[in-house]
């Protein structure tokens, strides 16, 4: 078993982070419920425990049962984690005076404690809370402040257990990651050893042992996650994988055909299935982006189904599935958060359907699957693609999905990747589509009057789909794409460009 850290979380929009810095150091970590921890094994070097959208002066706030943790393992609280500690143990948690929302700076640093050494006075951090910490029990020490707070972190004399009131985690904290080294190197004592190669070889070793003989149906999307999947079972099991590339009538021009050549290319045993006409039968009528998701979703499951039961002994059914995905169709905290939206590869198989659930990257963020996908020599053409939604255009055409709306927006899309990769700003962004809009608007084309359709193009940056930010194509760029849609494609006469940054909008439309 791999050294873990365990992560408690209590509902923090940054609890992902935590996760990816600390992977960032080659170890590995576990996300989990605070009310729900798991066994501490040997294994276990240390636990987190995470912010909170609560107060710990909240009556309904969590109150994890730290019996086995605090005194035995060591243990760091972030911002609700840390007033955690001070409050429930005798310290004196209130409201703040002063706004502690985003940047500060340490005036104070302990630099001969484990925990801050190397942190230097003047250093910018990150705060997020509106209570702060008035007074810490007799046993605790200050080991860092700013302006504003005095207990920025402490230390509990005679444990390894420490808080700490803003987010070392996020960027903007310059010198956060070196305060999560302290803890992780120095007082969890790490060898930092999880690499890509050892994800490989414990999990080709784990899928083998799970696995065995049984044969595995693995639908291909196209994209990194499956095809990264796709060569990690593969590894594993050899010609037991069965892989089905589906086409649903909702993906990019001439995907279908291209990327099922390079999946042969690749010795996968892949099979190839044209089911776009029950896609859209399925989608007549719907505009409800949920009831697409789940149409889309339903079909998927129904195709499978079928094909599964051409393969003869069939018993798994494996996916692509990455952490995001997991985290915006459940609650991290296992309590009654929002669910964004619904993910057709998530939340297991309707009961009728026969095949049991494998998802080797269920736990991995993108940029860690595009690692695990190079240590395999998987094609830097298929690893270097942009995420696509699973829904596919289905989900880029607001309203009702018509074939007629597909083959115009693949036309329109088409024009903006190629027009990307042409000017050489295709690797400069994480994501980027064409969104057909459900309106149409007043245009002039020679001397006659159009009344056509619109269309959007959105284009971000990101690390893990977590959060976005859009990015700042050239003018001339944009310009010339535009020109070369709306010449180029019948139907459309408008080009817009979304600049909304994820929060609060969301990378896909709907």
């Amino acid at each position: 078993m791999h050294e873990l850290i365990i992560i408690l979380d209590f509902g923090s929009q940054y609890t992902q982070l935590i996760a990816r810095r600390i992977r960032e150091l080659n170890v590995y970590c576990e996300i989990h419920p605070w009310n729900k921890i798991p066994t501490l094994g040997s294994n276990v070097k240390g636990v987190i425990l995470s912010g909170s959208p609560f107060s710990v002066r909240d009556p309904q706030a969590p109150q994890p049962d730290l019996t086995a943790i605090k005194g035995n393992l060591p243990l760091l609280g972030i911002c609700f984690g840390a007033q955690y500690l001070s409050h429930h143990f005798g310290g004196e948690v209130a409201p703040s005076n002063t706004r502690e929302y985003g940047r500060a700076n340490l005036q104070f640093v302990d630099t001969n404690n484990i925990l801050t050494k190397g942190l230097t006075e003047g250093s910018q951090v990150w705060m997020s809370h509106g209570d702060t910490i008035k007074h810490i029990p007799s046993n605790y020490k200050v080991i860092c402040s700013t302006h504003d707070v005095e207990v920025a972190g402490y230390a509990i004399e005679g444990e390894n257990t420490f808080g700490i009131q803003f987010h070392p985690e996020v960027y903007h904290s310059t010198e956060g990651k070196l305060l999560l080294q302290n803890f992780i190197v120095d007082v969890c004592h790490c060898a930092c050893d999880w690499t890509a190669d050892s994800f490989i070889e414990e999990t080709t070793s784990r899928l083998q042992a799970e696995l065995g003989q049984d044969k595995v149906i693995l639908g291909l999307s196209g994209g990194v996650d499956s095809s990264v999947a796709a060569v990690l079972l593969h590894k594993a099991i050899g010609p037991n994988l069965h892989c089905i590339f589906v086409d649903n009538g909702l993906l990019r021009k001439n995907e279908f055909q291209d990327v099922l050549a390079s999946y042969q290319g690749m010795g996968l045993n892949v099979k190839g299935v044209d089911a776009s006409s029950r896609f859209y039968s399925a989608l007549e009528g719907l505009t409800d982006p949920e009831l697409k998701r789940k149409a889309i979703g339903r079909v998927f499951v129904d195709v499978f189904d079928e094909e599964s039961k051409l393969v003869e002994n069939a018993k798994w059914l494996a996916q692509g599935t990455i952490y995001p995905d997991v985290i915006e169709s459940v609650s991290a905290t296992g309590g009654p958060s929002q669910t964004i939206k619904s993910h057709h590869n998530v939340g297991g198989l309707p009961d009728y359907m026969k095949l049991q659930v494998v998802e080797p990257l269920r736990l991995l963020f993108k940029d860690e699957v595009r690692r695990i996908g190079r240590s395999l020599e998987i094609d830097q053409r298929i690893l270097g693609r942009h995420p696509f939604p699973g829904p596919g255009l289905g989900i880029r055409i607001l309203g009702e999905v018509t074939a007629q709306k597909v083959s115009i927006l693949q036309e329109v899309d088409a024009i903006f990747i190629n027009g990307l990769k042409e000017d050489g700003l295709y690797d400069e962004v994480w994501q980027a589509g064409a969104i057909f809009l459900p309106v149409q608007s007043v245009g002039v084309m020679g001397d006659e009057r159009t009344y056509e359709n619109a269309v959007a193009l959105r284009a971000v940056s990101s690390t893990d789909g977590m959060t976005a930010d859009w990015v700042h194509l050239p003018y001339e760029f944009l310009a010339k794409i535009s020109n070369k849609i709306i010449n180029q494609v019948r139907g459309i006469n408008r080009v817009t460009y979304d600049i909304s940054s994820k929060p609060p909008a969301t990378i896909e439309w709907e």
